[in-house]
């Protein structure tokens, strides 16, 4: 065996066993027959077609106007940009579903030869590096959980951080650290729980390496630690930069404790580690009843089913049981930091259900941040599998092994306690008739594992690591097959998802498509909405190029949110939320927003009861629904002659607009730069849309007077104006909307999107916000700013309107009164840009 290790015959040869195994158990999706259903189609397809489309036709990926009013895709840590994907998006503008999928898959193949490479760098048997691998990649959340693209993506990343850490502290290479760094920060770069865990083992590596070298460890291993600390932080600087940022303008800037303990991985679903299909999961055939069905807990805990599926494998349980526990070899100075962290994350994993995650959470760095405890299933198979596979290295090449009769008659017993437990609580719930096959599955998998041993250890002198490797192959690939294998959480019909591809010939997307197809020129770009089409409807607008008022992404710019009343998605009609400002589809906001065609399943009066006849006009029928015309829809960009000021924050609490005219004045927060009395005003202009992109906007206005070119999409402190080349102002319009001025005449008015200048610039604003000279002034106490009236549709209603900063300035009365943080509504979200 040792000729064989030193030649690195053993361990190609266990590559080529790899590589075959991965073939074939992902040859369902390789071959197109089904693909990866739920986010990774509804989210991270439409992701990936963004990216694709954007390259190939010349624009900037960095910004989407297709979903909530726009969002900076650079700061999104789903959108894909600073990962892979970006090569596939470079090789084909339309990247179908099988080649997103083996994108996909791609990653938990070079997670696996990963730890390969970090068995052979320990020159540790190429059986056990074989097992560790197949069990990475097919084991637990790596193969319940494929579509979260993402997480799939850092842990995969985290096997290549973890094999070049380990070797970096090995040889003390510089070159390894700062390859280490680099995978790190990748793993980094689409920050999820998995990464922040996978940060804190490869810390975890880096102490266990110091406490058990001593001082002469911590000092041979500095340098290579700088070097990968070093190439870690270039490459995650300034995405997390931006990311950061943009969770702080988001919904959901932090996870309180409550929310983040509903995604607990309740106790129960330790029990699927030994028999895989308890619960049903798997079975189409089985309604699913364990922990987080609606017969369970589903007010307690929000988790999908496939969430809590921890299964690995019989064979590298029993060998965790025993000999890894009975013989203590789980607690050898080469494993113990693992087992360490294996059981840390099994701690994390519980959540609520242990009082440990309560110090995670107050204590631990990052854990506020996200709101699922069980993402660390991705963890526990990936450690487990590397202690299996250490586990399976000592069976095979310890010397005096001695008799394993006590140790595997331990392993048995546990085995058989733990499915009688498994068995007692489906009967306490009345699934006995469903949970029977699943343990008597489970028993025989269990018993043909404890036969595979028994083999090895009977001839392990007289068998070769191939016929090692091949034998423990067979029966976890067949095992992993079986159980963890395509189901109806990780493999469906690729037709449920024609609607995101590019060329499909859904009838309502093309019905949308030709309605809101404009002339060159037009000022107008309709939006539409999709209420409730189905789950993988809300991002289509992302591959078919129009703009949706809502989407899917957990992260949302708040203030449009706020607004507008966005949620994560929206596959139900059920689902639309609304608010003070977006009361009903008859509203300002929605004709601000150019909301002109609603598709929905049902009858538009089911969703919205404050509809009354003629508010919508019916103008399509199509077989998934209804099409709706908002008449009043405004255009994209307008100019507006006149200005008013009003109380923003209020508004979005209140629901109430000022009575003025959209086509006279525009609302602003602040005073315009070049003084104009305020009021409404009149104008005559010409405005064309001349070109609009991604990150960049033309527009063309002629104008009698001077005045406002009001352009409807969000306000977002990265983009900049130009008005004839020279920077101006860019000015929150009408609540969420950009304004810029402009004097008489024909101007070009230009807005182009400036992440790096612009995160850096709000980034120094919040290290060190700038002074305001009137915030040195005495505010008047007696003056208090008069919210306009208005209905609840927003219709619009006369009001007294709120002093301007100039009239109050005249009056030498101070500037405008402002609510203090404590008293502003929870509906609304401030932020300081």
């Amino acid at each position: 065996m040792n000729t064989f290790l030193k030649k690195g015959v053993s361990y190609r040869l266990a590559a080529v066993g790899f590589v075959c195994v991965w073939v074939i158990l992902c040859w369902p999706w390789l071959s197109g027959s089904v693909t990866i259903p739920f986010d990774a189609k509804a989210h991270f397809q439409a992701q990936i077609q963004f990216l694709a489309q954007a390259l190939h036709s010349g624009q900037s990926p960095f910004w989407t106007h297709n979903v909530f009013g726009g969002s900076p895709q650079v700061a999104d840590p789903q959108s894909l940009i600073f990962s892979p994907a970006i090569l596939l998006a470079l090789l084909t503008s339309s990247p179908s579903f099988r080649e997103v999928d083996a994108y996909v898959l791609a990653h938990l193949l070079a997670g696996g030869l990963a730890l390969l490479m970090f068995f052979r760098d320990r020159k540790w048997h190429p059986a056990g590096g074989l097992l560790a691998a197949i069990v990475f990649a097919f084991g637990a959340s790596a193969a319940w959980r494929v579509q979260h693209v993402g997480q799939i993506a850092s842990l995969a990343f985290f096997a290549i951080a973890f094999w070049l850490t380990a070797r970096m502290l090995q040889r003390s290479s510089l070159v390894s650290g700062a390859l280490a760094g680099l995978a790190g920060g990748m793993m980094v770069l689409e920050p999820d729980q998995v990464a922040m865990l996978g940060a804190y083992v490869l810390i975890g590596m880096v102490l266990a390496h110091w406490l058990s070298g001593g001082w002469a460890a911590v000092r041979t291993s500095l340098a290579p630690i700088t070097v990968a600390s070093l190439a870690g932080i270039l490459t995650i600087a300034m995405p997390l930069l931006w990311t950061w940022l943009f969770a702080e303008a988001t919904t959901r800037p932090e996870i309180d404790f409550v929310e983040a303990g509903r995604g607990s991985l309740h106790p129960a679903s330790l029990l699927t580690a030994f028999v895989a299909d308890l619960f049903g999961a798997r079975d189409p055939a089985v309604d699913f009843w364990g922990p987080y069905s609606p017969a369970w807990n589903a007010k307690e805990l929000f988790l999908s089913q496939n969430m809590g599926q921890v299964y690995i494998g019989a064979l590298p349980l029993l060998l965790l049981i025993a000999p890894g526990l009975t013989r203590g070899w789980l607690w050898d100075k080469a494993a113990r930091p693992f087992s360490l962290l294996f059981l840390f994350m099994v701690l994390f994993a519980l959540g609520r259900y242990t009082p440990a995650f309560h110090l995670f959470y107050d204590y631990l760095p990052g854990v506020k941040a996200f709101r699922r405890p069980a993402d660390s299933t991705f963890l526990i198979g990936g450690l487990g599998a590397i202690l299996a596979g250490y586990v399976l290295h000592r069976l095979l090449s310890e010397e005096n092994l001695g008799s394993l009769k006590r140790d595997f008659a331990i392993g048995a017993g546990v085995v058989a306690a733990v499915i009688v437990l498994a068995l007692v609580v489906s009967a306490d719930e009345q699934h006995l008739r469903d949970a029977w096959w699943p343990a008597a599955s489970a028993v025989g998998w269990f018993g043909a594992s404890l036969l595979v041993v028994g083999v090895l250890m009977r001839w392990r002198n007289g068998i070769g690591p191939l016929a090692a490797a091949v034998l423990v192959t067979g029966v976890i690939g067949a095992d992993l097959g079986r159980n963890n294998g395509p189901n109806e959480s990780t493999a469906l019909s690729p037709d449920l998802y024609d609607v995101l591809r590019p060329d499909t010939q859904n009838e309502t997307v093309r019905a949308l498509k030709r309605l809101v197809a404009q002339p060159t020129g037009s000022p107008r770009r309709d939006r539409v909405e999709l209420l409730g089409m189905g789950f993988e409807w809300p991002n289509v607008g992302m591959v078919h190029g129009f703009d949706h008022t809502l989407g899917y992404n957990p992260l949302r710019l708040a203030d449009f949110s706020d607004a507008v009343g966005t949620r994560d998605s929206i596959g139900d009609p059920k689902e639309r939320k609304f608010t003070p400002l977006f009361p009903s589809y008859r509203c300002r906001l929605a004709d601000l927003l150019g909301l002109r065609y609603i598709a929905t399943p049902v009858p538009i009066g089911q969703v919205d009861y404050k509809l009354h006849d003629g508010d919508l006009k019916l103008v399509a029928r199509t077989k998934e629904g209804y099409i709706y015309e908002n008449p009043r829809a405004l255009p994209r960009v307008m100019f507006v002659g006149g200005w008013q000021m009003a109380d923003f924050d209020g508004m979005k609490a209140g629901g109430r607009w000022p009575d003025v005219d959209p086509h006279q004045a525009v609302l602003l927060d602040s005073e315009p730069p070049d003084a104009l009395p305020e009021g409404p005003s009149t104008a005559q202009a010409e405005v064309k849309l001349g070109r609009y992109q991604n990150t960049e906007i033309e527009i063309e206005v002629t104008a009698t007077q001077a005045g406002f070119v009001v352009l409807n999409d969000i306000w977002h402190p990265w983009w900049q104006a130009q008005v004839d080349g020279v920077d101006t102002e860019i000015l929150k319009a009408n609540v969420l909307f950009r304004a810029v001025q402009v004097p008489a005449g024909t101007h070009k008015v230009r807005f182009s999107f400036h992440p790096i200048e612009g995160a850096l610039a709000e980034f120094r604003d919040r290290v060190d916000p700038p002074r305001d000279i009137e915030d040195d002034l005495p505010v008047p106490g007696p003056l208090q700013p008069q919210v306009a009236s208005g209905d609840a549709a927003g219709r619009f209603q006369p009001a007294l309107a709120t002093p301007s900063r100039a009239t109050l300035e005249t009056l030498r009365l101070g500037s405008v009164p402002q609510p203090q943080i404590g008293e502003r509504s929870h509906m609304s979200s401030t932020r300081e840009y």
